[in-house]
């Protein structure tokens, strides 16, 4: 099967946003989901350029199953929406696959918030740092979002040079702004984004919003190197960003205790899901796909990093009883960050110590869409982070009915309710781990109640309701004071 993602009028003649079609050629998927939705979406469909895996596709190419086909409609320059948001974005493209180098959640997030926003009529121009020479100075995504590729710098540079670049950057996004139209709004992604976004704010007298996704001071309680420039600019976008966006109550109170924020200016907005590719299926049918047998499968999905904890899974699958000796541990995800081939090696090492080797797979990082065909397969996810902002591995696996066995920190203690979606887990010994892990695998009816009950809690979560707060505090800010700081 393949995956078609669709967008702006297309999508509403569909009704959804993705869809498994099959088929072996790009005509082949077209004229399936043209069947499927009839003529209204096929009208709509003839007039759409038709992508490959981010690629401009003709209708013989051939299809393999894993492929994403994107049915993009004619672009007239915008939305004829209601406001324009400039979106900073400066390390990471929304366009690029997550779970390799530095692509993560927060690719999906700013990806799906700005289509979310768009199809509430506010027009959103997401501004990258340029990361390849041939890339176009922009790119349509659907009406009203366009990925904007800004000059600055050498185009390999590493994310611990990137500050580096900043001023060029933000020379770049201002003068597209001049050239393209004034914003309403500014929303920066991560530290280096609310640096440029400061900036800018001053620049236009404009409202600054900023997501961070991680904070430096959250991760040097846990002794992970994090440099004091880091926590220090952090510390002022947050004194001049008009409204700070966190994940849960967790993140608002690292963002009032360690930075000073004043609580009337946080607001919660949890990510979202989408449904349309994450959802229940069928587990067979799912290990079928992936060449997996009938052993019980425990998965961790993320980039290899120390913070995410791989090596824990690791121990988790050799503290398990000897009951389950045949369970297999998944491992999909690349390594990530200058200590990313170090960790990689390690695990490794570490499954190879354990007496592991044939029980470990690991897997390249995979297309998004292609992650639900391992949620489904899997009995178990873990999350063993030491620290999560929020956790939308877990909500994924959620939606698509896997129980999650994930550690007690961050906003994880919100998303997965101990008993009753999976199980948090206080502690980082494996023992305490593998002893949930075989609470799921001994009994098919609690795991069954886990599935069911996690999915019905995914549902609660969703980009329009991501998108419709976001929105709010975009509309919020017109009526108010700008925030003033030093700068």
């Amino acid at each position: 099967m393949v995956t078609l993602r669709l967008f702006a009028a297309v999508r509403q003649a569909a009704g959804v946003g993705a869809v498994e079609v099959p088929g072996t050629t790009v005509a082949e998927v077209l004229e399936a989901a043209a069947a499927r939705f009839g003529p209204t979406f096929e009208e709509q469909l003839g007039a759409c350029r038709i992508w490959r895996n981010g690629e401009p596709a003709e209708p013989s190419e051939p299809v393999a199953a894993g492929d994403e086909i994107a049915a993009l409609p004619p672009v007239s320059g915008g939305s004829g929406g209601t406001g324009r948001v400039a979106i900073i974005s400066l390390h990471t493209s929304p366009l690029v696959q997550p779970g390799s180098g530095d692509s993560g959640g927060m690719n999906v997030y700013v990806r799906e918030l700005a289509a979310a926003l768009a199809h509430r009529r506010l027009e959103c121009s997401v501004y990258v740092r340029r990361f390849r020479y041939d890339l176009p100075p922009e790119i349509f995504v659907e009406p009203g979002v366009r990925v904007v590729h800004v000059p600055a710098g050498p185009c390999d540079l590493p994310k611990e040079a990137l500050a580096g670049t900043l001023d060029a950057f933000t020379d770049g996004v201002l003068a597209d702004i001049a050239r393209t139209g004034d914003v309403d709004a500014i929303h920066a992604h991560y530290w280096l984004s609310g640096v440029a976004g400061h900036r800018i704010k001053h620049a236009l007298d404009r409202p600054l919003v900023t997501t961070f996704h991680t904070l430096a001071r959250v991760k040097q309680t846990l002794g992970e190197p994090e440099s004091p420039a880091r926590a220090r600019a952090e510390q002022e976008v947050v004194a001049c960003s008009d409204v700070v966006c966190a994940a849960g109550e967790a993140e608002t109170s690292h963002l009032v205790d360690l930075y000073g924020a004043p609580a009337d200016r946080v607001q919660i907005v949890a990510p979202g899901v989408e449904h349309a590719l994450f959802s229940p299926g069928d587990p067979e049918g799912s290990r079928a796909a992936l060449g997996l047998g009938d052993e019980p499968v425990l998965l961790f999905v993320g980039r290899v990093q120390p913070l995410k904890g791989l090596d824990l899974a690791v121990r988790t699958l050799a503290a398990l009883s000897d009951r389950r000796r045949s369970a297999r541990l998944v491992v999909v995800g690349g390594p990530s960050g200058p200590q990313g081939g170090a960790e990689l090696a390690r695990a490794r090492r570490l499954v190879a110590a354990c007496g592991l080797g044939q029980r470990v797979l690991f897997v390249p990082p995979q297309p998004h869409h292609r992650l639900a065909t391992y949620y489904r397969a899997a009995d178990a996810v873990l999350v063993p982070s030491r620290s999560e902002t929020f956790g939308l591995v877990a909500l994924e696996a959620a939606a698509c009915g896997a129980p999650v066995v994930a550690a007690s920190v961050g906003g994880l203690r919100t998303l997965v309710r101990h008993g009753r979606t999976g199980y948090l887990v206080a502690d980082r010994d494996p023992r305490s781990w593998a002893q949930r892990v075989d609470e799921i695998l001994a009994d098919r009816l609690t795991a069954a109640a886990l599935a069911l009950e996690a999915a019905a809690v995914a549902r609660g979560y969703s980009w329009n309701a991501t998108a419709g707060l976001v929105a709010g505090c975009y509309d919020s800010l017109r009526r108010r004071r700008l925030v003033e700081c030093l700068a």
